[in-house]
C-alpha cells in the first residue's frame, strides 16, 4: 500500500521551490509511505505486526530493473536524500551534493531509493507511532531493533518496488554498516556495496560515547521512562546534551580549531573573560545551537534505539569473531572510503573490512582521503572524494547498461 503524506502541494509551493533549486538538483520530491502488513520477526525475539517505511525515489527504474541504488542513512538522517520538498524549499536532502543529475550518483542513469529506517522518527513506524494494540504511541515499548532487522525490512521494500537485485547499496557511517550487512544477509541481491566512513563494529570508546548520550536523555526529568508523549513534554535537555556529545565526535580537532579556535563570543563588544558559566567561547555557542536545533526535530526514544543498533552491530559475532568468516558469503563488489581525520570511525576500521574482503578474494577498491573535516567529511563537497564516487558509479552504470 502506497500513500502520499502531508498536505497537497500548491502551485505557489512549486513556484517557491523552483526559485531556489540549485544546478543538478533532482527538483521537488514527494515522499511516500509504504505499508507492510506481514509481521516482521526481530533479532531480539520480538516482532512488529506490520510497519510502514517512508521512502523517496529519484530518477527512473529502467526496463531491466537493473539500475536501482539504495541509500541507507546514518543516525539522524532520513529518507530525504536529495532534492527539496515543496513545503520546505530551503532544506535540501542530506546527500543532495551526492545524488542528482550529473552528480556522482547520477539520477539520469540510476533509480535511487532513500528509505527512513524502522524505528526512526521521520515517518517510518517507530516509538512515536500508534501501537494498534493500545491506541497510544509505542514509546518505551517499541522493540529494540538491529541493523540486520533494518535490512530485513528493506528487503520487503525492494520486493514491493520490483527490485530483485540492487546495482549498488551505499551509505556513510551507520548507513555503510547497513550496506555491508546486506552483502552478508542477501548476497545475491547486491551488485556493489559502497561503505563510507564505516566500521565492522563499534570500538569500546564509541559505545561509551553512545552510553553517555543515552544517559543524558534518560536522566532528563521530562523523559518519564520513555513515555513522555503521554505527559505532553519532550526531554529537550537530554537531547541537547546528547547532540552536543555526538557533534563533538563528528568533527576533527583540526576542523574545530579552524572554525572556532579560542575565539570569544561577544555581543556587547567586550573582548575579555566575564567570569561566569554562560557562553564565553564561540565553540560553546555553536554546540548549544546544534543541541537546541536537534531537540526541536528528533525523537529521544529514536535516539536511544538507533544508538543501540549501532552498538549491537558486529557481523563477526556469529562467526567466532572472524570478520573474514562473516564476509565469506558476500558476492558483491566493494568500494570502501575513509577520511584521515575521522577519529570516530578512523581509516584503520575500513582497512579491517578491506583486508577481510581480500582474504575472501573479493573485488574491492579502497580510497583514503586526506580531508580535514572528521567524520562529517562523508557529507561534504570534497572534490577528491566526489571524483572517487563518480568514477566508481560510472563503472557501475556501464555494467548495468545505464
Amino acid at each position: 500500500m502506497l500513500r502520499e503524506p502531508g498536505p497537497a502541494v500548491t502551485r505557489l509551493g512549486f513556484f517557491v521551490a523552483r526559485m531556489v533549486l540549485k544546478p543538478g538538483s533532482v527538483g521537488v520530491v514527494t515522499p511516500k509511505l509504504m505499508r507492510f502488513d506481514a509481521p516482521l520477526a526481530l533479532a531480539s525475539g520480538a516482532s512488529i505486526d506490520g510497519y510502514s517505511l517512508m521512502v523517496e525515489t529519484y530518477g527512473e527504474l529502467n526496463a531491466e530493473r537493473s539500475n536501482a541504488v539504495l541509500v541507507c542513512h546514518a543516525l539522524n538522517a532520513s529518507h530525504h536524500v536529495a532534492g527539496i520538498h515543496a513545503d520546505a524549499p530551503d532544506v535540501p536532502g542530506w546527500w543532495d551534493n551526492m545524488v542528482g543529475p550529473g552528480k556522482p550518483v547520477d539520477t539520469n542513469r540510476f533509480f535511487v531509493v532513500g528509505v527512513n529506517n524502522l524505528g526512526s522518527c521521520f515517518g517510518s513506524t517507530g516509538p512515536m507511532s500508534i501501537d494498534p494494540a493500545t491506541g497510544r504511541p509505542y514509546g518505551a515499548s517499541f522493540p529494540v531493533v538491529t541493523v540486520e532487522d533494518w535490512v530485513n525490512a528493506q528487503v520487503r521494500l525492494a520486493d514491493a518496488l520490483g527490485i530483485e537485485r540492487w546495482a549498488a547499496i551505499m551509505g556513510g557511517s551507520l548507513g555503510g554498516m547497513q550496506a555491508l550487512s546486506w552483502t552478508i544477509q542477501y548476497p545475491e541481491r547486491v551488485g556493489h556495496c559502497v561503505a563510507i566512513a564505516a566500521a565492522p563494529k563499534l570500538s569500546a570508546q564509541n559505545i561509551a560515547f553512545n552510553e553517555v548520550a543515552r544517559t543524558a536523555i534518560r536522566s532528563d526529568p521530562d523523559f518519564h521512562g520513555g513515555d513522555y508523549y503521554a505527559h505532553g513534554v519532550v526531554p529537550r535537555r537530554g537531547l541537547r546534551v546528547a547532540r552536543m556529545i555526538g557533534h563533538i565526535t563528528y568533527l576533527s580537532g583540526e576542523d574545530m580549531a579552524e572554525k572556532f579556535g579560542r575565539a570569544l563570543r561577544r555581543s556587547d563588544g567586550i573582548a575579555d573573560y566575564q567570569f561566569h558559566y554562560e557562553i564565553e567561547f564561540e565553540v560553546e555557542s555553536y554546540l548549544r545551537y546544534q543541541g537546541d536545533k536537534f531537540s526541536e526535530y528528533f525523537d529521544a526514544n529514536t535516539y536511544l534505539l538507533i544508538t543501540r543498533a549501532l552498538d549491537y552491530f558486529d557481523p563477526a559475532r556469529t562467526s567466532g569473531g572472524s570478520l573474514v568468516a562473516a564476509l565469506a558469503a558476500a558476492r558483491a563488489k566493494f568500494l570502501l572510503a575513509a577520511f584521515t581525520t575521522d577519529w570516530r570511525f578512523p581509516p584503520v576500521r575500513s582497512r579491517e573490512i578491506v583486508e577481510a574482503l581480500i582474504a575472501n578474494d573479493r573485488d574491492v577498491a579502497y580510497a583514503e582521503i586526506d580531508a580535514p573535516h572528521g567524520h562529517d567529511a562523508f557529507l561534504l563537497d570534497d572534490p577528491r572524494y566526489h571524483r572517487v564516487m563518480a568514477a566508481y558509479f560510472d563503472n557501475i552504470a556501464r555494467e548495468v547498461g545505464a
